[in-house]
């Protein structure tokens, strides 16, 4: 098992897809990242070699994304700048409603959680 960034990458995998699980790289800086280590894109994490992985955890040094901790940190204190200020979006931060403008009457049950069944009033 191979650990990149404080993450265990999923051995069956292609290691260009087993590089998304870590918080920060997607599909396309993924690729980037492989193809500057000169490794083939069509191996799996578990077929790496010492050589290709001391390359692949270089060029996740060298690189300029920010990573797991450090982006998790920076967006927690985005997040946080937002509700100190008290805006509009820090307020629906703080109320954990959808902060894009999306309906609410209907839907946004990712964000709400699950129904709260009310019940009837009798007459």
């Amino acid at each position: 098992m191979i650990r990149l960034v404080g993450v265990d990458l999923p051995n069956d995998k292609r290691i260009v897809y087993a590089l998304t699980s870590i918080y920060g790289i997607g599909i396309v800086s993924a690729k980037k990242i492989i193809a500057e280590a000169q490794i083939d894109d069509s191996i799996r994490t578990k077929d790496l070699s010492v050589d290709q992985t001391i390359a692949l955890k270089e060029a996740l040094d060298n690189s300029d994304l920010k990573l797991e901790g450090d982006l998790r940190r920076f967006n927690g204190l985005n997040i946080k700048r937002l509700n100190e200020i008290n805006c509009f979006r820090g307020q629906r931060h703080r109320n954990s409603l959808p902060a894009r403008g999306q309906r609410t009457r209907t839907n946004a049950r990712t964000r709400r959680g699950a129904k709260k069944t009310v019940t009837g009033k009798k007459k």
